[in-house]
């Protein structure tokens, strides 16, 4: 397997590890390991009505569970267009969730931030891999 594969692989493992902690914390009601310093408040933005997806009692972060499992899966058997397709949908869905954190709640989440970075390292792969 080379290399880019295997790291875009322990990258989408790590967000599936990352998106089950925060999915945890959602369901068990506990406050998630994360310091409180100024604009850096993990339970600011976990306890937002924007923590769940739109209508439901889903938290966000299942969906992310969803996105790099998927991920994984394709990074298994690889196709450079459909590997990009999904990843431009991660990228936008990072953008949007950055927007919501620093504009409408007014607050950072470290565990969505270290998601949102395992997005961008598995965009920039995707990107890269020729």
């Amino acid at each position: 397997m080379p290399r880019l594969q295997a790291a875009a692989i322990l990258a989408g493992v790590a967000g599936i590890a990352v998106s089950i902690y925060l999915t945890a914390v959602h369901y068990a009601g506990f406050v998630p390991a994360c310091p409180v310093s100024g604009v850096i408040n993990c339970e600011a933005v976990l306890s937002s009505p924007y923590a769940v997806i739109a209508g439901t009692s889903i938290p966000t972060s299942a969906a992310g569970i969803v996105w790099f499992a998927i991920s994984v899966v394709l990074w298994a058997r690889p196709r450079r267009n459909l590997l990009l397709a999904w990843s431009l949908l991660g990228l936008l869905t990072v953008v949007y969730l950055l927007f919501i954190e620093i504009v409408l709640v007014g607050a950072i989440c470290l565990w969505c931030t270290a998601a949102h970075a395992l997005v961008v390292v598995l965009v920039l792969i995707a990107v890269g891999r020729r």
